[in-house]
């Protein structure tokens, strides 16, 4: 799966993993981290994902980072904002109220822009990567975010000879082995993710089980 996979998905309105709705899960859990008013959110791989609008209602600073044009120029368009858009190292950065979103790949992504968030919300990067990118993805996540920041993440875990992914299947013992050496990783719950996904209901997914976790470094 190469960079062009995702630009010509979005190009082509392939895009039954954007969800038009809030994640349950966040909206669920996100208020008892306990977070600071006005602190930096970061979400890697962000689409035009809608849970970033809810994030900025919580009083948070969002940070994203998107390969697709398409996705980052749509996400603005929604939401009735005109970005401001400059150019910074790899990346053109689209910003408007709360929000700042870099165009570009995020294994180029700068410590330096990730200096001052809290947390990271991850619902679709680390599912959205084969096997052989996600240990990568983790190490460069790990890499770039402050040493107190929090990961928030969720990640999906279905019978994977019933389709191939996006999304893949990730399971617990993964996060462990991706995450464990460096965070401590808590179950904050899994729950039959099955009735709420309707595109991979319709791919012929059987049993889905979709598992929010909090990590903190040791």
């Amino acid at each position: 799966m190469d960079k062009a996979f995702w630009t010509e998905r979005w190009k082509r309105r392939e895009i039954g993993f954007h969800q038009p709705h809030i994640h349950e899960q966040l909206k669920r859990f996100w208020p008892t981290l306990g977070l600071p008013v006005a602190s930096a959110v970061f979400v890697p791989l962000s689409g035009k994902s809608c849970d970033m609008i809810w994030l900025a209602t919580q009083g948070h600073r969002v940070i994203g980072v998107e390969l697709s044009e398409v996705a980052v120029q749509e996400f603005f368009k929604d939401g009735g904002q005109t970005p401001e858009v400059r150019s910074e190292g790899p990346f053109d950065v689209f910003s408007a109220g709360p929000f700042n979103l870099y165009r570009g790949d995020f294994f180029e992504t700068p410590a330096e822009i990730l200096k001052d968030i809290v947390a990271v919300y991850d619902r679709a990067a680390l599912v959205a990567l084969p096997p052989q990118l996600r240990a990568r993805y983790a190490e460069k996540l790990t890499h770039i975010i402050p040493q107190k920041a929090l990961i928030f993440l969720v990640a999906l875990d279905y019978p994977e000879n019933e389709i191939s992914g996006p999304p893949f299947s990730v399971t617990r013992s993964e996060v462990e082995r991706l995450y464990g050496d460096t965070f401590d990783i808590q179950v904050l719950e899994a729950r039959d993710g099955l009735e709420a996904s309707g595109n991979l209901r319709r791919r012929g997914v059987t049993r889905l089980q979709e598992t929010a976790y909090l990590l903190r470094r040791r």
